[in-house]
């Protein structure tokens, strides 16, 4: 049996050198988990790049299917199954699953990515006891625990952020790792490899793109008072209306490019669509709930709006709201 080792899913680092047979991924940090599990993908191609890798919420798969995945293959090959959510594993797919996790086939990983709760907890101990290497994303609650992550994000890109900066970097974005890692990134690229309080207060008088994708996110999600509120916020910010009407049409679009690829691995469908793969998850959470004739009414929407923010609409503050409400109305209600 393996030996048990519980690691931290810090930004930058890879998940492991080689990967075990094993992997349980355990947090509701979304950024890290996502992190936690690209690692592994690109570990495993980067020493296989013939290998399979498959990507699966874990309460869509039934008994059969999972059986049928992590058996013995007639052909060999390298064989990766990863199963978020495995707090919600049915439970007759937890029983077909449980032997398999105790003696797992030499060319098959399994990787399941767990919330951390008291939910799914029979499924916690059987990879345990099958001595699954452990990683941990649990949320970051400490103010120094985010303050941490900056610094980490910014020496993963080869610069140097001072405290001070990185806490009022904090303060600016809010406390979402997506929002700050993107934060890192373009501030690192534009203000260079040495970052302190006065860089972050020049490009964060106002992070407009950040709130308008904020909106965005909320409105394709189906939370219409949530963007409704975000939106109010961002106008008493004077966040332009003409940046949040792109993050509107930048939403639905690329809602509507996953959705096409009609679901399948997100590596594979990144590589089609030009999209992170951490992107592609969260679109595809969002996509859930939309069917074709409401993607093609919401395009219509986004498409309207662009004009009405530059000069066809008497009150440009009231199109947008009229968009969101209108995009939110657009999801299938039986499916949110």
């Amino acid at each position: 049996m393996a030996t048990q080792d519980s690691t931290r899913a810090d930004a930058g680092t890879e998940a492991q050198a080689t990967v075990p047979p094993l992997v349980l991924v355990i947090g509701d940090e979304e950024l890290l988990v996502a992190r936690a599990l690209e690692n592994i993908a690109r570990t495993v191609s980067r020493s296989d790049p013939d290998a399979d890798i498959r990507d699966f919420a874990a309460g869509e798969v039934e008994a059969a299917e999972l059986f049928e995945l992590l058996s013995p293959s007639l052909f060999g090959g390298r064989r990766v199954v990863m199963l978020r959510g495995a707090q919600d594993l049915k439970v007759a797919t937890l029983s077909a699953l449980t032997p398999m996790l105790l003696a797992p086939e030499p060319d098959v990983t399994i990787v399941l990515a767990h919330a951390g709760g008291a939910k799914g907890k029979a499924v916690l101990e059987a990879a345990k006891k099958g001595g699954a290497t452990v990683i941990t994303c649990a949320k970051l609650t400490k103010p120094s625990e985010r303050s941490d992550f900056v610094r980490s994000e910014v020496r993963s890109l080869g610069a140097k952020i001072s405290a001070d900066a990185a806490q009022l970097l904090i303060d600016a974005v809010g406390s979402d790792l997506r929002d700050l890692a993107a934060a890192v990134s373009q501030l690192v690229s534009d203000a260079g490899k040495q970052i302190d309080i006065e860089a972050v207060r020049r490009y964060y008088r106002g992070r407009a793109e950040v709130k308008g994708f904020e909106i965005s996110d909320k409105a394709v999600s189906g939370d219409r008072a949530g963007a409704l509120e975000a939106f109010r916020w961002a106008l008493a910010d004077g966040v332009p209306v003409v940046i949040v009407a792109d993050a509107l049409a930048q939403g639905v679009d690329a809602v509507a490019r996953v959705a096409a690829m009609g679901g399948g691995n997100q590596y594979d469908i990144a590589a089609r669509v030009g999209m992170p793969p951490w992107k592609v998850g969260r679109v595809q959470s969002q996509a859930r709930g939309w069917g074709e004739a409401g993607l093609r009414a919401a395009l219509g929407v986004v498409a309207t709006l662009n004009a009405d923010v530059k000069g066809e609409a008497a009150d440009a503050n009231y199109a947008v709201e009229r968009a969101i409400s209108r995009i939110t109305d657009l999801r299938e209600p039986a499916r949110r």
